[in-house]
Order: structure tokens, then C-alpha cells, then sequence
């Protein structure tokens, strides 16, 4: 398929495709008539770097895991990327909780509901408070 083809399927413009071709990202399997060429293999790679970056990962990132030599070097980005994840999602879980308490939240002044400020401590937990109670 051309890369309009290619990018069209996923909603693209396709100069987003010949970045990340820049990048070392995709590269098209031959040129017919000086026109870049795509198999369905490229089509998992396009997906494999669109939900990666989704994941918050840089493309200099995607294209080590996509070129590390090794599974043992792979898993290890992967572990850390993987880390990485999980404290954001402890995160946004965080700031759901207090949206969704504010939502109900009957206070004039939220900020001095107590149970908005049990939460909000909870979520910026204990090594970001002082001993009196002051965030640092």
C-alpha cells in the first residue's frame, strides 16, 4: 500500500509516517516509481508506535524497544517503561478520587472539607508533608 493508504488507516497525515521514518521508526518495504511501499507488517508497527506513544513513551524511545538486540535488553526497557506506567496511573487514580469527591463535595470552601483534605493528603502522600502538616 502508499504511505496515503497506510497513513489513512490510522488517521494520520502522511508526514507524520515519513518522520517517523526520519526516525528510524518504519521504513517502507521498497519504492515502485519512487513511491514508498507498506505491507500489513507495517501496519502492526504503525499501531505498535501509536499506542506506545499513547503510553507516554518518546519516539526515541519506541525505537529502542523496537531495535534493542536481545529479549533480556528488551524486557529490561520494557520493565522501566513499564514502572513508569504504574506511578502515573497511582496518579491520575489520585486526582480521579478528589474529582470525584468534589463532584459530590457539598463544602463552599472544598479545600476545608475535611474529607477532600483527608484525600488530598492521602494522594500526596506522606514523604511530600512536613511534621506540621505543611506540604513541602
Amino acid at each position: 500500500m502508499r504511505i496515503g493508504e497506510l497513513a489513512e488507516r490510522f488517521d494520520l497525515a502522511p508526514h507524520v509516517l515519513r518522520h517517523w521514518e526520519a526516525m528510524g521508526l518504519l521504513a517502507p518495504t521498497a519504492r515502485v516509481n519512487g513511491r514508498r511501499r507498506y505491507t500489513r507488517d507495517h501496519l502492526i508497527r504503525v499501531m505498535t508506535i501509536i499506542r506506545a506513544k499513547a503510553a507516554g513513551m518518546s519516539l526515541e524511545q519506541i525505537r529502542e524497544i523496537l531495535t534493542v538486540s536481545g529479549q533480556a535488553e528488551r524486557q529490561a526497557l520494557l520493565q522501566r517503561h513499564h514502572a513508569e506506567l504504574e506511578r502515573r496511573l497511582h496518579e491520575i487514580s489520585a486526582s480521579k478520587a478528589l474529582i470525584e469527591h468534589l463532584m459530590q463535595c457539598t463544602a463552599d470552601d472544598f479545600t476545608h472539607c475535611p474529607d477532600y483534605r483527608r484525600i488530598a493528603e492521602t494522594a500526596a502522600g506522606p514523604q511530600n508533608l512536613h511534621k506540621d502538616g505543611c506540604m513541602i
